[in-house]
């Protein structure tokens, strides 16, 4: 299929190429910001364009790789722009064309086209970090197009579900607890090492052994630590070390009280 990329963050970094090692044709790269669009359709050898009305209009699918904020905005404009070329009798078969965007928390209509869907690949990204497609599951929306869909994540990954807009907020908030908010904690953690001249690296045996347990284990039963049984006298003393930091000891506090309380 010929495919435009809308974005060129981090995930359409991955999914572009994914697409192109799997036999697809990635016609160009839009991005507000030239460094980016140039830095993605380098690694695609393909062109790129900074203006939405310069975006090719022969591409089979255009895929938005956006932050939530711009999509609806973004969509809007390049379906105008497909619509004018096609008007003017201009070859155009973009206006057609099958648009997707990749947000777990947005809902399918905010693309103004008859032809449309939501391709969501539910992993984390980093441009310098690889990525194993196979592994990554991708869920799928759309009320016309879901067979082709289906081919084009069957191509990369062996995890393809079809799941609706309702359903897939609440599997994008999840994410952002299994993800997001554990990360986060990592780099908390991180900081307390750091402040006293202790690496990081020493909690690598630990995170792992965690993530690990969840594979066989439901992550409450996994659940250990001083908030389990409310140890109240280790709990205080970890107060203490953070009386610098207010902030932090409320998050330490209140994730403590709620793992108490969920179990």
């Amino acid at each position: 299929m010929d495919i435009i990329f809308i974005g060129a963050g981090n995930l359409a970094t991955h999914l572009s190429q994914a697409l192109q090692q799997a036999g697809h044709r990635v016609l160009q790269v839009f991005s507000r910001t030239e460094e980016s669009a140039s830095c993605l359709a380098a690694l695609l050898d393909c062109p790129f364009t900074t203006d939405i009305t310069e975006v090719l209009p022969e591409a089979e699918v255009y895929f938005f790789c956006v932050s939530d904020a711009v999509l609806q905005d973004l969509a809007s404009r390049l379906y105008a722009h497909l619509r004018r070329v096609a008007l003017v009798g201009s070859p155009c078969r973009g206006a057609g064309a099958l648009f997707l965007h990749t947000a777990g928390s947005m809902p399918l209509d905010v693309l103004p086209t008859l032809r449309r869907g939501v391709f969501y690949p539910m992993q984390t990204f980093s441009k310098s970090r690889p990525v194993d497609f196979r592994q990554v599951p991708i869920f799928l929306e759309s009320q016309t197009d879901m067979r082709m869909m289906e081919l084009l994540a069957r191509a990369l990954s062996q995890q393809v579900y079809r799941l609706d807009g309702e359903k897939r907020r609440y599997l994008h908030l999840s994410a952002v607890f299994a993800c997001n908010f554990v990360n986060h904690m990592y780099d908390l953690s991180a900081r307390i090492l750091e402040s006293h001249d202790i690496p990081f690296s020493v909690m690598f045996p630990l995170v792992d052994e965690t993530a690990s347990k969840v594979h066989s284990l439901p992550p409450h039963e996994a659940q250990t630590g001083p908030a389990v049984r409310y140890d109240q006298n280790v709990m205080e003393r970890h107060l203490d070390l953070l009386a610098d930091d207010p902030q932090m000891q409320e998050i330490y506090k209140l994730l403590s009280r709620s793992i108490h309380d969920k179990l």
